[in-house]
């Protein structure tokens, strides 16, 4: 029997099946498509970064190869503006620079683990983290999620075997926009460091996070270095999604595995790309203010138009960052609605089933919403065309069962 290959192992990329159910349908003038299938910004970047971007490319070290782990500049300034952010002190040294935040993660897992070594992952989960988990031959542990989309420390300590290397935190959330207290963040540091495994923080949407300053104080922990791991992302807040700039901060001594794996994927991130952050971190501070308070108008206009949704049935069950998380009322599981929902209400978006293990059929319940790219009058559109939707319902007791199932699986 032939043996599949890593890529076999797991599913094919979600944002890219999504676009294939808009082949062949056509959208009138009156009624537009409504994509809130990506967390992603279409719009490009501010015109002062993109005049910064062009003097960069006349300086001929843009065009050639950079250090691994990222431009000495950059570094340093990422490092300041996190020391400022979480009151720590971090330096040049704890930081490397990747080919976006997707990367980052991927040279964090190849530096940490081995073959059928653990990784704990909340569901829902993000599915480009499953998918590298997947193709580098490393268990995914499920880790439940309660009816807030929190993950719980007891739960996740019943998890831990001595294969686990990891617990991966998404915070701001994605999918499901949940922003982690303080409290929960400085309860897996704690389980984490008794079992002397990584807590994995992905901080892609910190920039959004509706609380004023740090969102924990992980990092002033005397031992908190060697145990927490914290990813972020430059797309998100400076626009520069086709650029592909992120960051790993860390304990320096993690560092030289992970130089190991972006030398032989990429080299170093893109010199343009780094010289566009390092830009936009010593320029863009109050701009970049100004994106979140869009984002968080957005967040409220959800939050103002879910009583005509509740109406009908839906629930919302987290909101932040980019991202709405709604549980639907209808009898058909999410994953066949979701491209009825091209074809009949002109929305594209993606299946609750996307974010969870096959055996999880919460996910046949709910879809996540991405916002970033819809205004507030668009959401208003967007939840007309959802609350006139004329679907079966599923019975209470359906749902019901769904749910006991869901509990009864979990439990195991």
């Amino acid at each position: 029997m032939t043996s599949k290959s890593r890529t076999q192992t797991t599913f094919a990329p979600p944002v890219m099946e999504a676009r294939r159910w808009l082949e062949g349908v056509e959208f009138p003038a009156d009624r537009p498509l409504i994509n809130v299938s990506q967390a992603a910004p279409i719009d490009p970047p501010p015109a002062p970064l993109i005049a910064a971007m062009g003097e960069a490319l006349a300086d001929p070290a843009t065009h050639l190869y950079g250090p691994v782990l990222g431009m000495p500049e950059l570094r340093t300034e990422l490092a300041q503006h996190w020391s400022a952010h979480y009151g720590a002190n971090v330096a040049a040294e704890n930081i490397a620079i990747t080919s976006g935040c997707n990367q980052a993660f991927a040279a964090c897992i190849s530096a940490l683990c081995g073959e059928g070594d653990e990784v704990l992952l909340p569901t829902p989960w993000y599915f480009n983290h499953k998918m590298w988990l997947d193709m580098s031959g490393v268990t995914t542990v499920p880790l439940p999620t309660d009816d807030e989309l929190l993950p719980q420390v007891a739960t996740a300590a019943s998890l831990i075997t001595s294969r686990t290397r990891a617990i991966v935190l998404v915070s701001p959330n994605n999918p499901g926009g949940k922003e982690y207290p303080a409290e929960i963040l400085r309860g897996f540091f704690d389980l984490a460091r008794a079992h002397g495994i990584k807590l994995i923080v992905d901080e892609t949407y910190k920039d959004f996070d509706s609380r004023s300053g740090a969102p924990h104080d992980l990092l002033n922990a005397p031992e908190g270095r060697d145990t927490l791991i914290q990813l972020y992302s430059f797309s998100k807040a400076y626009r520069l999604t086709g650029h592909r700039v992120g960051a790993i901060i860390a304990d320096e001594a993690l560092l030289p595995e992970v130089e190991k794996f972006l030398d032989t994927v990429t080299i170093c991130a893109t010199q343009l790309g780094q010289r566009a952050a390092l830009w936009g971190l010593r320029n863009l501070g109050q701009w970049v203010a100004g994106e979140r308070d869009e984002i968080l108008d957005r967040r409220a206009a959800i939050a103002d138009n879910m009583p005509r949704l509740e109406a009908k049935g839906w629930k919302l069950l987290g909101l932040g960052a980019y991202f709405a998380y709604l549980e639907h009322p209808f009898a058909e599981s999410s994953a066949q609605l979701a491209p009825k929902l091209v074809a009949e209400a002109g929305v594209l978006t993606l299946p609750g089933t996307m974010f969870m293990p096959e055996t999880d059929p919460r996910g046949a319940r709910q879809f996540r919403f991405a916002f970033a790219n819809v205004n507030r009058a668009e959401i208003g559109t967007l939840f007309g065309r959802l609350e006139a939707l004329d679907w079966p319902v599923a019975c209470q007791g359906t749902r019901e069962g769904a749910t006991a199932l869901a509990s009864k699986g979990l439990a195991q």
